[in-house]
């Protein structure tokens, strides 16, 4: 057995501000020891992390790095030029890990896959397998598919996490030669540079920010943001796909292929951040709430379209067809977190809470070992899938294997997602069971969330001496709370998101926020066609759906919820790992003989359909479907 320590968040996270840093807020971890995220990451660290290293020899990953450090024969194998970064944020996800966990088996693992990347790097720094075993070792002549810097911008962050959760450099400093190679490579026309170029998968920009705060290099930064800045000039010929037909600056609605708008969104975010650019932060708060009002699907998921992985036209949100890759809700927490340290707003971690229960988890099954890589809002009665990455069927690993460990990597690093402080006090975005502290602030929160809305707050560790406020976060979805400090109950108003609650604490002072939790029925904007007439059931920040499973005798396409009937929650402990879910009443339609055609006139005065078997629904978390057997689904319900 692997010799572990008890659960502590390491003491630096994915996002780390500069001394400098023009942001409201500033990360600081929570230790998670308890209740719904804590079970999920348990899952991440004694399942899917642990057999990282497998599926990256039987996928070639590691063998491309023996052949580039020649102590392999053989040919590359892989089918894309960026297979690296399967292992760099497999090795982030783990360095993550480690960090608030020690793991002798694990540790291992990381140290021979770092010493096998450091083997593969070339005497200038230049990495990149593909390149160096396919191309000859001709580097940067296809900057729109090649993903050099794509994959530049993984390993760097991996290293930057690996250094943080350990301390230790060996990772880091092959990220930093890679980097300075970087740097004496791209450069604006003048500057002494050969090239002048952006990569067709923005990444590389966030995680030379990234670079920049943990060394305090400048140049990394400076290198970041001529980079965000050349996007939207033509340098990949003028394309929404890879983020080259307008400039960030310039932009008004979010476009092109989703992951890659949303990594160099952070990274605009990022270097807002660092370096107060106005023009910067307006863009990214322009663009988010272009986002979230025409183009995210209810369970926080981004993209319409499986070709070329993009946003789709305003309101096109479709179901079935919906593309919703996992990358993309990784990437809308990433951008959203960034823009809710800088703005102070509560509004960013409203989406993040919405996107991680819905959007992101469904991602993975509830025993870490299959994968979605993308997440549609409906899968047909007798649907048949293909197959491959862009089945509706959950898959043990992908031939574009980007999604798996990405959610390792943000599994493993959630607790610097939840919590934020300021010199007022602490801001608590999303509840879980556990330990937030700022400075000398510690409060312990106990909850059952999101089964249960009631969230048990005990001050720790406080000054004595001067005031300070907590801030709790009242979700956007949250139609009734009430707060009790002892037995005095709260009535301060919710300023934009907050309730604020300040005040000389002692400790042992207990705070109990009750959020309800009734289950609702959520109808889209007219304009969202897909969904026009049809209803969703939400509860709390969980997105339901209907699984076929659950509904024997019958498929789900001709099925009306009766919205004048009242919806019952049942808790099933028996079920899907145990959930609590919303039964609802409805029929089946009774749908009349047309003919050979299936058209009929719309005449109001045309006899209506006749009504079928009324019947009762189980609606499900949506995060939990698709781990039982493969049959249809649905989360959008026609409604009488």
């Amino acid at each position: 057995m692997p010799r572990t320590r008890p659960v502590q968040p390491s003491p630096a996270g994915p996002v780390r501000l500069g001394p400098d840093a023009h942001a409201a807020l500033h990360p600081t971890a929570v230790a998670i020891d308890a209740g719904f995220w804590h079970a999920r990451r348990e899952t991440n660290a004694r399942v899917s992390v642990p057999q990282g290293p497998g599926l990256l020899e039987s996928a070639g990953n590691l063998h491309n790095l023996r052949l580039a450090a020649g102590t392999a024969e053989g040919e590359f194998q892989g089918a894309y030029p960026f297979v690296d970064t399967d292992v760099y944020k497999w090795l982030e996800a783990a360095a993550w890990q480690l960090g608030h966990r020690g793991d002798d088996s694990l540790a291992a693992d990381v140290d021979r896959i770092i010493a096998l990347v450091a083997a593969a790097q070339q005497p200038d720094g230049y990495l990149n397998t593909w390149f160096q075993l396919v191309k000859g070792g001709a580097r940067y002549q296809d900057l729109r598919w090649g993903h050099e810097l794509y994959c530049a911008g993984h390993l760097i962050q991996a290293a930057v996490a690996h250094h943080r959760a350990t301390g230790r450099t060996e990772l880091l400093d092959v990220a930093r030669r890679f980097a300075d190679h970087v740097d004496s490579v791209f450069g604006l026309p003048g500057s002494g540079r050969p090239i002048d170029g952006i990569d067709g998968h923005p990444e590389v920009e966030t995680a030379l920010v990234e670079l920049y705060r943990e060394t305090g290099e400048r140049r990394y930064l400076d290198l970041a943001g001529y980079f965000v800045d050349r996007h939207g000039h033509g340098l990949l010929g003028g394309e929404a796909y890879c983020q080259d037909r307008v400039p960030v600056r310039e932009a008004t609605n979010v476009e092109g292929h989703a992951v890659r708008q949303l990594y160099l969104l952070a990274a605009a975010a990022d270097l807002a951040t660092e370096t107060g650019d106005a023009g910067l932060r307006a863009a990214g708060e322009r663009l988010w709430h272009a986002m979230t009002t025409t183009k995210t699907h209810l369970t926080g998921g981004l993209g319409a379209h499986h070709d070329q992985e993009d946003f789709g036209d305003p309101y096109e949100l479709p179901n079935e067809r919906a593309y919703c890759e996992t990358c993309a809700a990784i990437a809308s927490v990433q951008w959203s977190w960034r823009l809710a340290l800088l703005t102070g707003e509560a509004r960013y971690s409203d989406l993040i809470e919405r996107t991680l229960y819905n959007g992101f988890l469904a991602g993975v099954s509830l025993d870490g070992e299959r994968w979605l890589y993308v997440n549609p809002l409906q899968v047909r009665d007798g649907h048949t899938d293909p197959g491959g990455d862009q089945s509706a069927r959950r898959t043990r690993w992908f031939r574009c294997a980007c999604c798996p460990p990405n959610v390792m990597r943000l599994l493993g690093s959630l607790e610097h997602y939840l919590a934020s402080g300021d010199d007022g006090g602490l801001q608590i975005h999303q509840y879980v069971t556990g330990r937030y502290a700022c400075g000398p602030i510690v409060v312990r929160a106990e909850t059952d969330y999101p089964w249960h809305g009631t969230i048990a707050l005990t001050v720790e560790e406080t000054p004595a001496d001067r005031p300070w406020t907590l801030s709790l976060r009242i979700p956007q979805w949250c139609r009734e709370f009430r707060v009790r400090c002892g037995e005095e109950t709260y009535d301060s108003p919710v300023d934009d998101g907050w309730l604020r609650l300040e005040r000389t604490w002692t400790p042992g002072d207990r705070i109990v926020l009750e959020l309800t939790l009734e289950p609702r029925l959520t109808a889209a904007d007219p304009r969202v066609d897909a969904v026009r007439g049809c209803v969703a059931i939400e509860r709390g920040p969980l997105v339901y759906c209907l699984e076929q499973v659950d509904h024997p005798g019958g498929g789900l396409d001709d099925i009306v919820l009766d919205t004048t009937r009242p919806l019952a929650v049942k808790h099933r402990p028996d079920l899907l790992g145990g959930v609590t879910t919303v039964v609802a009443a409805g029929r089946r339609r009774g749908i009349p003989d047309r003919g050979w055609w299936p058209y009929a006139s719309a005449d109001t005065t045309a006899a209506p359909e006749p009504d079928g078997e009324t019947v009762e629904f189980t609606a499900v978390p949506y995060y939990a479907w698709a781990n039982r057997e493969d049959g249809s689904m649905r989360v959008w319900l026609p409604a009488s």
